[in-house]
């Protein structure tokens, strides 16, 4: 006889089983998709920022405009540096710089278009890690999402099921304990 015949499984049993089917194949073919096009989608947002940044920064060589004091602690110390543009124009920013660093020493600082001082452009790692991290966290939210709406239904249907036992033993109860009193 197969387990789907078997006079004893209720209606709330067979939902149940259709359930767990339709989620796991959820599973199988929905993570695959939701975790690639998760991933790609962050990858792609990061490529653009990372071109963008490229294109709008570059390297100079800069000089500090006094000397750093060297100290034990080995922390970099904010510093203003003096730098002149391909067209001629002097002009100055702050930058951190190791201890110890003289006047005449070379630092290489980003600068954006504007001239000002800013941190380096994003790089191909960064837009790599920020895709996979994407990927995972999706694929960790499906994961963790499907789990919870299994538990749910779960929770939802025992209720239902000890429901219908508790009422069903309040009308049996009374004829079968019956049988012992004398």
């Amino acid at each position: 006889m197969p387990a789907r015949a078997n006079p004893l499984r209720r209606p709330s049993d067979r939902f149940e089983w259709w359930f767990r089917r339709f989620l796991m194949a959820l599973l199988v073919l929905g993570l695959p998709v939701a975790t690639y096009s998760a991933g790609t989608t962050a990858y792609d947002a990061s490529i653009h920022t990372v071109r963008a940044q490229v294109a709008q920064r570059h390297e100079v060589t800069a000089r500090p405009t006094r000397d750093v004091p060297g100290d034990d602690q080995g922390a970099q110390q904010p510093v203003r540096v003096r730098w002149t543009e391909p067209g001629g124009v002097e002009r100055t920013g702050a930058t951190l710089v190791k201890p110890g660093t003289s006047k005449d020493d070379a630092v290489r600082v980003w600068v954006d278009q504007s001239g000002h001082v800013t941190d380096p452009p994003s790089s191909m790692l960064n837009a790599r890690t920020t895709g996979w991290f994407a990927a995972a966290m999706v694929a960790l939210g499906t994961v963790l999402a499907t789990h919870l709406l299994w538990r749910g239904t779960r929770l939802l249907l025992d209720r239902r099921r000890y429901a219908q036992w508790d009422a069903e033993w309040d009308r049996a109860e009374p004829l079968w304990s019956a049988r012992f009193r004398r």
